[in-house]
């Protein structure tokens, strides 16, 4: 499958512009984190950054549609994984959206590889970097590692966006917080026009 069509199907399942912007922050994510776990430019047997970037677009291509169903426990990703199904993307790119619900969808298995956590916790921390940038008035070019620490202890702030889980990276990825949020912040601050910030 082709980026193309991957944003393709993305965008024809949600019509909510900031859950695309969602999609592409944890796509940009999702490469830089590749980037620094895998090595730049060191795509291999293993995994390719174009396959960890397809795991950040696609993870929530369902979502819109289920958020507000009582069924978004049990069926958040099994939908997506339908609709990937005979499109040619690599189990492991599966297997990462997947676990990317673990804990939240019922049934959907604890992140296990390198992708699969980097996801898992990415994907949190795009909507803290996202509620920064909107207090500093939309503009994310504004925003730095020290701003998002200082709001990370406001439990009132960003509420959503599951510190337990972003702070994952230290244990299962091996990199430092600051360190890890600097590297999410740098990749959606070279997306920002797509992102509207």
């Amino acid at each position: 499958m082709k980026r193309e069509e991957a944003l393709k199907l993305v965008r024809e399942h949600t019509k909510n512009k900031n859950l695309v912007r969602h999609m592409l922050a944890t796509e940009a994510c999702m490469r830089a984190l590749y980037d620094r776990i895998v090595g730049k430019g060191d795509d291999n047997v293993l995994s390719s950054k174009n396959e960890w970037g397809m795991a950040g677009l696609l993870h929530d291509a369902d979502y819109e549609e289920l958020k507000d169903s009582p069924q978004v426990r049990t069926l958040h990703t099994k939908r997506t994984l339908e609709w990937l199904d005979g499109k040619g993307l690599e189990k492991k790119v599966l297997d990462a959206i997947k676990a990317h619900a673990w804990g939240y969808v019922d049934g959907m298995p604890e992140p296990k590889t390198p992708m699969e956590w980097a996801l898992y916790t990415c994907d949190e921390l795009t909507g803290l970097i996202v509620a920064v940038a909107l207090v500093k008035g939309g503009r994310l070019s504004e925003v730095t590692v020290d701003s998002v620490m200082k709001k990370w202890n406001e439990s009132s702030f960003a509420v959503g966006a599951n510190r337990d889980q972003i702070k994952m990276c230290e244990t299962r990825l091996g990199i430092p917080l600051r360190e890890f949020i600097e590297i999410c912040l740098k990749a959606m601050q070279e997306i920002s026009g797509d992102l509207g910030l």
